[in-house]
Order: C-alpha cells, then structure tokens, then sequence
C-alpha cells in the first residue's frame, strides 16, 4: 500500500487558538459568540446540520476544525439567489460544496420518475429543500455570491458524477460534475486526508484549482502534461476483436502474476488465459482482469474513451464503466483521464483508506451528537433512525453491480477500534437525549465485514476483483468474525445497555463460513427480525447483480432458524429483492414471485432498480452490454426491463398477492403461455377472478397518490402461503427501514 500522511501530522493552523465550537456556526451571531470575524472554510449542504458522525458535513467539518480552521455551515441555503450563500460573509479559504448525504436526483425522485414529498434528512420530513443537481446549483450560487473565491466540491453527488456518467432523470450521458459546476477541485469517496490537505496548502496560498496531485480528487486541465506515459484503455481491455501481443498479465490460481518481469503495460483480452472472457463461457470468465502495474519509474496515466465517445456510443460507455471499476484499488489504482472537449478531467487515484487509530480519531471528534438548536423541535427522520446506532467500520467488498457504496468508500474495509466503539456506545448512553437501553445498530454498510481484509498486503496490491465474494468468496479473504462477536459480546455487557441490535444488511454468504457468528448474531442481537438481501431467486439476474445464489441463502436460513430455535426465539428472516434489474426477464419474476409463494412470503413494499451514476449495473442498462465481462461490439446483448409497463409488471410479480395487480400479472401469465398458475389452489400464483369487495382500480390509484412516497423502503411480511386471510387472522408484521446515513456521506441504504 501506498504511504500517506497521517491526519495528525499537520502543524494545527492558527486558529486553533479559538478550540472547538458547540456547534459549527450557522449564523454570524454565532460567529460573534465565539469571537470570528470570519469563517477560513464554509460547508454548504444540501441536508439540515446534524452534529454527528453519521452525516458526513459534520464529520468533514469536525475534522477540519481540529486541524485549526474556523468552519462555518450553511445548511440547506435557498438557492433562488445568491443571498442565503452569502450569509457568514466570504470564507478565507474555500466553500466546501456537498449535495448531501444522498445524490439529489435520488433524494428527489422515486424509481418510476414521481416526485418524492417526504426528504428525510429535512426538519420535519419536508420536500423540495434542495434543488436538483444540487453540487452544480449551489456551486453557482457561490461563485455568483463571491466570483474570486475558490469553490471545492464532494460528498456522494460529487463522487458518483466524476466522470462521464449516464443520468436516468434525463436519459442522456451526462458530463463530468466538475465540468457542470465549473469547481475548482473535486473530492471523491471518504475525503479527510483530500481535504485536509487542500485546507492546509489553501492556507500556504496555493489555490486549489492548481493542487493536481493528490489522491481522491479531479480537477480539469487544459492540456495534458507531457513527461507521462500514455495508456490506451481500449489497448486495456479492447472493446473490439483487435489483435494484440500476449497478455503478460496472466494470473495462478493464486492470483500471483506469472509473467515475465519486463513485460509492460498491455493487457490482450482475447487471449485465452484464466481470466481471458474468450471462448467457452466457465466461471472465470465471471472474473474481472487482475492487472499488475508495469515496473518503472515514469509516470502513466490511463486515457479513457472522451465525453464525446462515450455519449455516442454505447459500447465505448459501457467499456469506460468497466475500467474505471478495475481501477478502484488504491494499492495499484492509475490516474484515469477523460477528455470533455477541448479540456481533460484529470481523476487521481483513489485515497489511501484511514488507519484504525485515525477513524477512531475522526469518530471521536467533539460531535454534540444532535441536530442544530436553530431547529427547535422539529423533527430529522435520518436523525431519529440513526441517533442510538454507531458506525463500526467503512467500504465493502461485496462489489454488487447495482450499489454505489463501493465507487464511494471503496472495497477496503477501514475498521475502528472495539475501545473506541465501546466509548462512543457509552457517550449515547450518557448523553443521547431520549436513550432508554437499546442500541439500534452496529454496523456499517454491511453488519458483518467488521475487520474483514485480505490476508496478504502483496496479493492486494496486485488484486483487481471486483468483488471479494463472487462468484465465490476469494480464498485470501479473512472470513474470521471473531473481532465482531467480541465486540457484540462486550457492547451488550456494558452497564445501562439492555439491548445490542443489528439493523446493517447482512452479508449471509460470509456469515455462514463462521457458524459461531450467526449464533451469537441470532441468539442476543435480533429483535424478532433479520433483514437479508438475497435480491433474487434466479441465476441470470443474480449473475448481473453479482450476488450469490438461493443455497447459500437456503444454508443461513437453516442456520438462523436453527439457533433461533436453540435460543428459544420466534424469529423471522426479512429477504429483500429488486424488481426490473438489468439481466430480469418476465419469467425470472415469474419464477422469483412462485419462490416467494411457496415460501410463505408478501411483499408489502417493493423496491424497482434504480440506475444511479457510475454503478456497473447503470451501465448495462444503458448499454445493453454487461462491463463485469469484456465488452466488444460483438458482445450480446443483456435484457433490459425498461418500458413503464414491463417495471410495473416486474414489480406486480413481487406484489403477487395485491388483488389490484392480478388483471396485468393474467394477461402476462396468459401471454407467457404459463395460465396454468391462474386458479384457486395453493399451487397457482393467483386466482382467476377479482374479490366482489374489491375497490375500483381508479379508487386503489387514488389511494396510493395520496401516500406519496412511502414505498421507498423494502418490506416484506411472512404469512403461512395459504389464499389471503382477514387482518384479524394474519401474523404480527413489522416495518423494517433500510435507510440509515454512515459516517462517509452516504447512505446506508444502497442507492439503486
């Protein structure tokens, strides 16, 4: 791994001499309370101020305020005018520009286009407190309020629209944000060490339009600097049946590199070697290329296909999408360069992940741990969900195609200390207003990658997987959960903690390589339910998802109902699944709703694919082409549920049991040729006939207009899978919420 900078190894700035404030200031008379005539840095976000490391303004502004530099906040701005940016006055330094906690577009729009009423990182739940695109609406607004001061942008928005990137809301190929929004730096993926260095060398007088050289950032170039060697990407992984010399990259089955030493940097896809995608389709074909960079000490940087190309054609797009995911490993990550006209997004490597000891320092920050006192009483849903949970670890190496968590924080799991968590479990329980014993999460993106790396740091540096776990889990993966039993067994010992829940999505395909895990986990930390996302029934979806198969899922749920039963529990399994995702057929729902039948499951709400930036599946989706393989014009094409009526299908197929969808899912089944699962028995899908009872569809439409958006969650409830009973016969259910911000910016909820 690459060297860095400790975040402590900074000279603190001159300010530090004010120490630390209640709050990061709001207002100038805030200001004037804590003796500033001015602010060096102010953060605008597009989500209400939270002083708590689960929203990532808090964490950028703590972490800069420990560093010596007076930050100020201005949260939510009304972005009709410049007036409400220019509210602490100019920052010394630079405005810090964040859309948020999510991508705006998402926050803003549900899967189906439909505008949400609800944000739940606003007071009181409200909608329509951010623009949309907000990182290029707010980043205007501060260059219109003060035109000579710098403008640095980041967060989740920043990070998913670096580079050119397909944008569902206005089905075009979109470019660069920092293009868009005319910043001056970019930050990308969890960004202390970025910007911490960007303040300090700020303070020195460098500005930040001209800091070209450090990690997790991009800026836009003129021209080109000529003393760097230059890589074709299409020589990297030929989107074309072009000749090429021996791929010298060839990997063991131990993924140790074993070409000759003077080889250089070209990789021939159409070779026939373990990782080759040529010839008969087998399991590593599945495998993404393992690169070794080529030795020497020149520079190089690796120059993709150009706006232009990419938004011309589709085969290029999704080719981009696949390098661009290949160099995602900060051991061995190259700069990655794109053209947009006459200038170059210069994209650095990613950043180097935080040590132990520094994410417990950027946890351990003087957060108030509660929203801003401006707000009075109002109510921050994100904040109620989160404000008993505790952040354990970052990044996942799960790799799922649809998920942004990965082009965010990355695959390395950057895990905090158990002492530093037990302290942050005992300040919830000695200063949390409200705590009453329970501590709703431990967790992160998943709840079980706790301390969960590579057992080697030299196979590491050489890996370029796209996921740790598929098709199988990597034999150099550290699969030993025993750090995450220890720290559950001493969090629940602590005095005053009656409960220790885990509401983090569970990664069950490494849980079950640790029975001891799954024991501990189902006898003392489940509260009668346990969300898991198998995603899907059937192999075609699952192979484009990149997530496991059925029997793995079959072998948790033996092992869950097993030690439930030994604990004496009635518990049950929440499996969550996505509608219309790129690779789905018509009868993969088909087969996925008769699952969900004979299993005794009804999914109250379901969750349709939602194409965010950068994610590999957005790209197939665009494309028709799939980037986890070599993509070539000859590739096949990829089925793509995209037309309103057939995601409306897809997603009738999970409601299988709403009588409202019972008309459209007869005329598929009917279409399909499969009417023999239409009639009463328990073996049919659904009945052949509407309730007498049953509402007017236009009534039902009416209804579900008046709930606004609150199917954005994922629920499923178990029954017996017996025909629908009275709501006096049926069994407790409960709503599980998968939405939870973490500590980088994000949320936990994985944007689709």
């Amino acid at each position: 791994m690459h060297a860095a900078k400790p975040l402590h190894a900074y000279r603190k700035y001159w300010a530090e001499c004010f120490g630390p404030a209640p709050f990061l200031p709001m207002s100038k008379q805030e200001m004037d309370t804590l003796g500033w005539d001015s602010c060096d840095i102010i953060i605008i976000s597009g989500d209400a101020y939270v002083d708590h490391p689960s929203f990532g303004m808090a964490v950028i502004g703590r972490v800069l305020e420990n560093q010596g530099f007076r930050v100020g906040i201005i949260a939510q701005p009304d972005w009709q005018s410049k007036d409400d940016f220019m509210r602490l006055g100019r920052p010394n330094l630079f405005f810090a520009v964040s859309a948020g906690n999510m991508d705006s577009m998402i926050n803003r729009y549900t899967a189906d286009l439909k505008i949400r009423h609800e944000d739940a990182y606003t007071p009181d739940n409200a909608g329509g407190k951010r623009p949309d695109r907000a990182v290029i609406v707010y980043s205007q607004r501060c260059q219109e309020a003060y035109k000579d001061c710098p403008v640095v942008i980041g967060g989740i928005e920043a990070s998913l629209r670096r580079i050119a990137h397909y944008d569902y809301w206005s089905d075009k190929v979109r470019r660069s944000v920092i293009a868009d929004s005319k910043a001056d730096i970019l930050l990308y993926g969890n960004a202390e060490r970025a910007i911490i260095e960007i303040a300090h060398r700020a303070a020195a007088g460098e500005h930040p339009g001209e800091m070209r050289n450090i990690r997790g950032t991009a800026c836009l170039l003129n021209e080109l600097p000529v003393d760097w060697e230059v890589k074709d990407s299409t020589r990297i992984d030929i989107p074309g049946p072009v000749s090429a010399p021996l791929n010298p990259y060839l990997t063991d089955d131990n993924g140790v590199n074993d070409a000759s030493e003077n080889t250089v940097g070209v990789i021939d896809a159409s070779s026939k070697g373990p990782c080759s995608s040529a010839g008969n389709a087998k399991q590593e074909d599945i495998q993404p290329l393992r690169i070794v960079p080529p030795k020497g000490d020149r520079p190089h940087y690796v120059l993709l296909p150009s706006f232009e190309k990419v938004r011309n054609d589709k085969i290029l797009y999704a080719h981009t999408s696949r390098v661009l995911h290949l160099e995602t490993n900060p051991a061995n990550a190259s700069t990655l360069v794109q053209a947009h006209g006459d200038r170059f997004v210069w994209m650095n490597p990613p950043p180097i992940p935080l040590t132990t000891p520094e994410l417990d320092d950027v946890f351990e920050l003087p957060y108030k741990r509660v929203p801003h006192p401006s707000y009075g009483k109002a109510r921050i849903p994100a904040y109620d969900m989160i404000r008993f949970s505790v952040n354990i670890m970052r990044g996942c190496f799960g790799g799922c195609s649809f998920c942004s968590i990965t082009e965010h924080e990355g695959r390395v799991i950057q895990s905090r200390s158990e002492d530093s968590i037990v302290r942050e479990v005992e300040k919830i329980r000695d200063l949390t207003p409200g705590f009453t014993g329970t501590i709703s999460d431990l967790g992160g993106p998943t709840a079980n990658m706790y301390h969960l790396n590579c057992r080697s740091e030299e196979i590491h540096a050489t890996c370029r997987r796209l996921s740790c776990v598929y098709p199988t889990i990597c034999k150099n993966l550290v699969t030993d959960h025993s750090p995450t039993t220890s720290l559950y067994r001493r969090t629940r010992s602590l005095p005053g903690i009656k409960r220790v829940m885990i509401a983090s999505g569970l990664r069950y395909d490494l849980a079950v390589q640790d029975p001891e895990y799954v024991q501990e986990l189902v006898t003392h930390h489940v509260g009668g339910y346990l969300k898991i996302a198998p995603e899907h029934s059937e192999e075609g979806p699952l192979s484009k998802m990149m997530k496991p198969g059925m029997g793995t899922y079959n072998r948790f749920k033996e092992m869950f109902e097993h030690f439930s039963k030994q604990a004496g529990k009635e518990q049950y399994l929440i499996p969550y699944f996505i509608a219309a995702h790129p690779g789905t057929t018509d009868e993969d729902m088909m087969n996925l709703a008769i699952w969900l039948k004979s299993n005794g499951f009804r999914a109250d709400q379901v969750q349709a694919f939602y194409p965010s930036p950068m994610a590999s599946a957005t790209a197939m989706y665009y494309s028709g082409k799939d980037p986890l393989h070599r993509v070539t014009y000859k590739t096949a094409d990829v089925n793509i549920p995209k037309g309103i009526r057939q995601r409306r299908l897809h997603k009738a197929f999970l409601r299988y049991h709403d009588p409202d969808n019972w008309p459209m899912l007869r005329e598929a089944l009917l279409r399909m040729g499969k009417g023999h699962l239409i009639g009463y028995g328990k073996k049919h899908l659904i009945p052949p006939t509407q309730p007498a009872n049953h509402r007017s569809s236009q009534n039902q439409k009416t209804d579900h207009s008046r709930k606004g958006s609150a199917a954005k969650g994922r629920i499923l409830t178990q029954h017996t899978g017996l025909p629908p009973r009275s709501v006096k016969d049926s069994p407790k259910k409960q709503t599980i919420n998968a939405g939870q911000p973490s500590a980088s910016g994000r949320v936990r909820k994985r944007q689709k």
